[in-house]
């Protein structure tokens, strides 16, 4: 008898469970690809510094999936980086020099994106990303790191485009 009985709680335990599991609220999420970085108009010039860049914009990109409602996902492709100022080679030292100028060397990103909820497409398109006045706008990322500026500017452009959906 005991030995029927502990199968059917067990199996009972298990639905329960798998029930709770689906009244949990689904979790958002963020995705992104650099689609073709080789030819993006401008990234380090060092392999490792290049994979870097990459690396810490994926991971920016990621953080934003707190802003989004739970249930939503956005996959967003990056199809070019312009970053801000310009690269010069550093034979000096290890890393090249970004020269900030604040004239025509803004940072520019082009995406494509598609907000989905359980399947159903939200908002999908390709926008342009830039920020013309970088240098003159107070900046909440440290001096010291080198993506300030487009992680500002992504997260402008979040913002705008994804914050507004929450309101409704």
């Amino acid at each position: 008898m005991k030995q029927q009985t502990m199968p059917i709680l067990a199996a009972a335990f298990a639905a329960s469970l798998s029930l709770g599991a689906l009244a949990l609220p689904a979790s958002a999420a963020v995705t992104v690809s650099f689609i073709q970085p080789e030819n993006f108009r401008d990234l380090p010039f060092s392999p490792s510094d290049r994979a870097q860049v990459l690396k810490e914009l994926g991971e920016h990109f990621a953080k934003l999936e707190k802003s989004l409602p739970a249930g939503q996902d956005l996959k967003v492709d990056v199809i070019d980086l312009d970053m801000a100022g310009r690269m010069v080679p550093n034979f000096r030292g290890n890393q090249d020099l970004r020269v900030l100028h604040g004239g025509a060397d803004w940072p520019h990103m082009t995406v494509r994106y598609i907000l989905t909820a359980n399947g159903q497409v939200l908002s999908s398109g390709e926008d342009q990303l830039s920020d013309m006045a970088y240098l003159d706008r107070i900046n909440i990322y440290s001096d010291g790191d080198p993506l300030r500026y487009e992680k500002r500017m992504v997260d402008d452009w979040f913002k705008k485009k994804f914050a507004a959906d929450r309101r409704r």
